[in-house]
């Protein structure tokens, strides 16, 4: 496939590699997927619910719907990924998340609200997770960490930015200019550096990953597994288990975290600034992790962050006091700001770049669904129980559980080079 003109005449001009004009890209495309997030719905539901008399369990109802519409497409989405790169894929979603949060200024009926807000949370779940992450590990390698680090705190940005955006004009024309402003802004910075600038991978433009001068050779040889080849080692069921344990937990707790500290006796403020510790050490983390020796094995990292995950959440049932809420809401925050800027490079370190699209798409698709079930299941439990104390447990187990998968989940033996070279149009 012929890259895009402007990169062919900039990329052997640069005095430095043109994967960082790629990761930039990235970054405004991270901070444009943020357009439905949960964060920028959130200053949308007392407007909203005012409006139209709709209930918060009939707004939050669309976002968990979303993501399961994206756990049937992503499968189909990730060799088309493969194929084609992540330009079109990311296009497309840029497109789709502005088009479709821009028009939702028009809406008059809840059914109108979920065609549209469903579809946007079916892209920010699959097709942005499928493009940033196929892009950035086609293009680094020795420096994966890093370049997801820096493209995890773009995204971060993205959640602080667009709420407030969105704030600020509903200010003077209510809840459909806040939607007409949050499409708008996630349409003039996502779309235009993506398709000008970005490139299905470095050789296409003569380069190797990490390298800035064309006919390099690669540090290392990297694992080659199609999606058959990876399905049948044990490291892919580990990973996925992995994600299957840590993805409730990241999700139930989350959203109920909240809640949980103002019946331990907090104030409503007192947990707003909690939580704002929880973000700030989730940011921190998933930056910092990116700066980690690479030649630490990953799945040791991975089982650290579980521990700080599964100490967190124990940590959180007891709290009777700020300074204690802020600590365990500190040790979840690194847990789970570590383990979802880690995985995603687990997946490349593990298997390589050609098959990343297909392999992803499958365990994306688990991901979404255990996402989608945390909040349930602590919903249930505390109903049933009364207080959040029996949820906290079982997560808490269950990120236990999981730091003894991530030892488990050692590299998988190298597939072999083909016997042809691969050639890439």
């Amino acid at each position: 496939m012929r890259p895009p003109l402007l990169p062919r005449l900039l990329a052997p001009r640069l005095p430095f590699y043109y994967g960082w004009v790629v990761l930039g890209c990235l970054c405004l495309a991270g901070f444009a997927r943020q357009g439905p997030a949960v964060a920028v719905l959130a200053v949308f539901v007392v407007p909203m619910t005012e409006a139209f008399g709709w209930s918060r369990v009939e707004i939050a109802g669309a976002v968990s719907l979303g993501g399961l519409i994206a756990a049937f497409v992503s499968p189909v989405l990730g060799p088309m990924l493969d194929r084609r790169g992540a330009r079109l894929i990311l296009c497309l979603a840029v497109l789709g998340t502005g088009l479709s949060t821009m028009v939702l200024s028009l809406t008059q009926s809840l059914v109108v609200f979920y065609l549209l807000f469903c579809f946007a949370r079916m892209v920010w779940a699959g097709p942005f997770d499928l493009g940033l992450y196929g892009a950035l590990n086609s293009w680094f390698v020795s420096r994966r960490t890093i370049a997801t680090s820096i493209a995890t705190v773009a995204q971060m940005s993205g959640l602080v930015a667009l709420p407030m955006i969105a704030q600020v004009a509903m200010q003077d024309g209510g809840w459909r200019s806040g939607w007409i402003a949050v499409g708008a802004t996630v349409l003039v910075v996502g779309f235009v550096p993506v398709w000008l600038f970005l490139v299905r991978r470095p050789e296409d433009l003569g380069l190797v990953p990490d390298q800035a001068s064309p006919g390099a050779t690669a540090a290392a040889p990297e694992p080659r597994f199609s999606r058959a080849e990876a399905m049948r080692t044990r490291a892919f069921w580990l990973l996925s288990l992995f994600t299957v344990l840590v993805f409730p937990v990241q999700a139930g707790v989350s959203l109920h975290q909240a809640a949980h500290l103002i019946e331990r006796g907090l104030t409503p403020i007192a947990a707003a600034t909690v939580i704002s510790v929880f973000s700030a050490m989730t940011a921190v983390a998933s930056f910092g992790v990116g700066f980690l020796p690479r030649r630490l094995p990953l799945r040791y990292t991975l089982a650290a962050l579980a521990v700080l995950l599964t100490m967190g959440t124990f940590a959180l049932i007891g709290v009777a006091s700020v300074h204690g809420s802020y600590l365990a809401a500190g040790l979840f925050g690194l847990g789970i700001g570590g383990i979802m800027t880690l995985l995603p490079v687990a997946w490349a370190d593990y298997f390589g770049r050609e098959s990343f699209g297909a392999i992803r798409g499958v365990v994306l698709s688990v991901q979404t669904l255990a996402q989608a079930a945390g909040p349930l299941l602590s919903g249930v439990l505390r109903d049933g129980s009364g207080d959040y104390t029996l949820s906290l447990t079982v997560f808490g187990c269950l990120a236990g559980l999981a730091v003894f998968v991530a030892f488990g989940a050692k590299l998988p033996p190298r597939i072999e080079p083909l016997a042809q070279p691969v050639s890439f149009p």
